[in-house]
Parts: structure tokens; sequence; C-alpha cells
């Protein structure tokens, strides 16, 4: 679909959490069936999905994600397990997890007071602009 994303979101929490890689996690389940949704609606449409990315900047997360309980330390042993569902999505091929630097996420776009360069960067990638 171009070089936008067809679901950008960004929302306050409704959960507390004791670490950032814990706050990804609940942040990532919230969003999970908007996802799924998501693609299960433009396939619908007659669009074949090749790639279902869900872009993460804390690499805990990423490997909790992709591997559950397997990635678990002494830290995330605690967690709930219905913060595993991604890692199901994951090995069945629903979605696909990717590293991207903080500097690079749009959410900062949505969340953050951006000045000088990075707003117009953001700005114009947002509105599709090509450089």
């Amino acid at each position: 679909m171009g070089e936008g994303g067809l679901q950008i979101i960004s929302k306050k929490q409704k959960l507390n959490s004791q670490s950032s890689t814990e706050a990804e996690l609940i942040g990532v389940d919230d969003a999970a069936t908007q996802i799924l949704w998501t693609k299960l609606f433009v396939e619908a449409q007659g669009y074949p999905v090749e790639k279902n990315i869900l872009y993460q900047d804390n690499k805990s997360s990423i490997l909790l994600e992709k591997n559950g309980r397997d990635s678990a330390g002494k830290r995330s042993r605690a967690l709930n397990i219905r913060y595993f569902f991604m890692t199901d999505q994951v090995k069945k091929g629903n979605v696909t997890i990717e590293y991207c630097p903080t500097e690079k996420m749009w959410g900062d776009f949505m969340s953050k007071p951006l000045q000088g360069q990075k707003f117009l960067d953001f700005r114009s990638l947002i509105q599709g602009e090509q450089d």
C-alpha cells in the first residue's frame, strides 16, 4: 500500500508496568487485534499481504514476542501468559517483528513534540512525499 502504514496507533496504556520491556509487551497485546484485523480486511478486499510487520525498538520485547517464555529471564518470569499471544501469531506467520531504531519510530511523530529536521522528515514520510 505504498509507503505509508495501514495502521498507526498512539494511545495511553491502561495498565501499569514494572519495566519498559513489559510496557512494550502490553502495548503490543493491546494493538494485536487491530494488526490482525487490518491484515484480514485488506486480504478480504482482494489485496495480498506479503509483509505484516510490527516494528519494535526494544530488543528484549522482540525476543519475548518471538520466543515466548523461552526468552524470559528473572524479571520477566511473572508476566501474564496473555502477553504471549503475539508469539503464537509470529509462529503462525501472521505477523513479523522487526527492529526499528527509536530515532526512526513513527510513533515519535504522533506522541512527542519534534522540532527541526526530524519533524520535517517524519512529516514527509507520513504524507508519502518522495525525496
